[in-house]
């Protein structure tokens, strides 16, 4: 690069900088200047006009969004054209989140730029608090799916494909922050197997200039992981001559890529990735042996997600986790100011001119309600962003551009500091109950503690981690009445002589069991652990992705509704042995 172009660039970043300052300086000025905006964009549609912004539930919102869809021209949730739909995270018909349909989300032009903005500004905040990111490469896994479309012809796909897709990301200027080990075919190849191979390949081929891995979810990292586990072979000799694998990268437009990044064959660094690859069975610390010169692993690490943390820690040897970003479906809204702050510390900064945010205010529902009635009162009274409290736990609400008003995304958030004037919030758990038998509610929290509680029991005595989890409420079961069931796919670490993994017997997995029933509430004490065989989890993730789902924003499903894939894999199955001790009053 030339001297003006760096130039360029440093300004741009500073400009960046300055603007997180102005925007969280002025939060409350900021969000009622965006609630203006929307409503002088919006004020006439036809669903203001029917409801007000009283706030509506999935269905009330579903006929409006299905005549959007079917091809209505006219004015119906928001004053601006919609250009395209946004699906959600999941596929409901694993997780049973709404019924078994996928939910989709209007989307304008503008809000793709606003959602550009956001981007752009986490990496000048990360390069502050470590040099060097902007002398090598980032080696993000990032997969788009094609558009579906709508009766109307406008296309539907998960947000982060369609932020792949739009000029603003195939056409964005060079900046060092953001240089990537994949060539933008390899990203926008819709066959997932050519893409992972396309990317893992010139993520190798590079391994020395990346100073930055990711993925959007810590989960798609280890499913990268495996799958180099599998294909390192076919990579390695791929690196070695420098070819390309034509049974495997079909694509011509990914396979001219690669060859592109591919100059010239590499058979030292083929070696030193099969001297690393066959080193150990367990590959303790493989992505900081591979990529040695990387600093941080980037991808969202919150909520459920934290539970793999573990596992990535032990495959990095502990670099630094940034998870950078808030982002639903619905909306971007807010950045990590803190970016190598540890795991249970994450906080996010809401950026006030995203979108326009309200809080309801959660409470403990086990309390006595004739003891709490104003609290319950206050409960029902929306908060605006500036007036949130310290230390408070809130439910979100967003009214955004595009056309959705009091819409509840479902997260559960706690204010823990302030930047500025911004509140920065801590992600608790999503706000809908994940199990029921009969009168309990458990929800995504309760249930993450308990298999927390209940692993560690088992990490401690034994050599081994957990992969991943779900759960089922069985209600068929005559015989104890309705329970739990919890799916644990495990990592081994220990092997006896013949390779086979140590067995851990049966009484640590009764013990691990009635661990997790202490956990719940006393109302709920029956519970059935199922151990599956490795790769189930990864099975459970193909089948989502061959219905539809996004591979970037797949997430496991804490709650299952339909176990038959589960089912065929358990290898093992164990109740507690013990009766629950019975705390007064808990």
């Amino acid at each position: 690069m030339n001297t003006i172009a760096d130039d360029v660039i440093v300004t741009k970043h500073k400009k960046a900088l300055e603007f997180i300052e102005v925007v969280t300086t002025n939060t409350d000025k900021v969000q009622k200047l965006v609630l203006s905006e929307i409503l002088s964009i919006s004020s006439h549609v036809e669903y203001l006009q029917h409801h007000g912004l009283n706030g509506r539930t999935d269905q009330d919102l579903k006929p409006y969004i299905e005549r959007i869809a079917n091809g209505y021209a006219s004015p119906i949730l928001c004053g601006r054209p919609v250009t395209n739909f946004a699906l959600s995270l999941f596929l409901c018909c694993i997780s049973g989140t709404s019924g078994g349909e996928r939910k989709i989300f209007p989307r304008i032009e503008e809000e793709m730029e606003r959602y550009w903005l956001g981007r752009c500004l986490v990496m000048p905040v990360v390069n502050k608090y470590i040099t060097g990111m902007d002398k090598g490469k980032a080696m993000i896994f990032m997969f788009s799916k094609e558009n579906a479309y709508t009766p109307g012809g406008l296309p539907i796909n998960s947000g982060f494909s369609r932020t792949l897709q739009s000029s603003q990301f195939q056409n964005r200027p060079y900046d060092p922050l953001e240089d990537y080990t994949s060539p933008n075919e390899t990203i926008l190849c819709a066959d997932f197997d050519q893409s992972t191979y396309a990317q893992c390949l010139c993520g190798l081929y590079q391994s020395k200039l990346v100073v930055r891995i990711g993925s959007v979810f810590v989960y798609g990292l280890l499913r990268i992981i495996h799958f180099i586990q599998k294909h390192w072979s076919l990579l390695c000799d791929d690196i070695r001559r420098g070819t390309v694998n034509a049974q495997i990268i079909k694509d011509p437009s990914v396979r001219e890529a690669v060859k592109k990044t591919l100059v010239k064959p590499n058979p030292e660094l083929a070696d030193f990735i099969e001297i690393e690859c066959k080193r150990d069975e367990s590959w303790k610390g493989i992505i900081s042996r591979l990529w040695p010169n990387a600093k941080s692993i980037d991808a969202i690490i919150t909520g459920s997600m934290s539970q793999h943390i573990p596992s990535v820690n032990f495959y990095t040897n502990g670099l630094p986790l940034v998870s950078a970003r808030y982002i639903c479906t619905e909306c971007f809204l807010g950045i990590k100011l803190n970016p190598f702050c540890e795991p249970n510390e994450v906080a996010y900064t809401f950026l006030p001119n995203m979108a326009y945010f309200e809080f309801l205010p959660i409470f403990d529902e086990n309390q006595q309600t004739n003891n709490h009635q104003q609290e319950q009162h206050d409960a029902q009274e929306l908060v605006e962003l500036a007036n949130v409290r310290l230390g408070h736990e809130y439910e979100v609400f967003v009214t955004t551009y595009s056309g959705l008003y009091r819409y509840a995304i479902g997260d559960v958030l706690r204010v823990t500091g302030f930047k500025n004037t911004a509140p920065q919030f801590q992600f608790i758990s999503r706000k809908k109950t994940l199990l029921s038998i009969d009168c309990e509610k458990t929800h995504e929290l309760e249930l993450q503690n308990a298999v927390k509680n209940a692993i560690e029991h088992l990490m401690t005595k034994f050599n081994v981690s957990l992969v991943d989890y779900t759960s089922y409420a069985d209600t068929t079961s005559t015989s104890n009445h309705g329970h739990y069931v919890i799916y644990w796919e495990l990592q081994y670490y220990d092997y006896n002589v013949n390779n086979n993994a140590v067995i851990i017997p049966m009484s640590a997995f009764e013990e691990c069991c009635f661990k997790f029933e202490e956990s719940l509430s006393f109302v709920y004490k029956i519970h059935q652990i199922k151990i599956v065989e490795r790769g189930t989890f990864d099975k459970l993730m193909d089948f989502a992705i061959s219905q539809g789902a996004s591979v970037s924003q797949y997430k496991t499903p804490r709650c299952m509704k339909n176990v038959e894939l589960l089912n065929s894999c358990v290898v093992s199955n164990y109740f507690s042995q013990e009766f629950p001790h019975y705390v007064p009053g808990q």
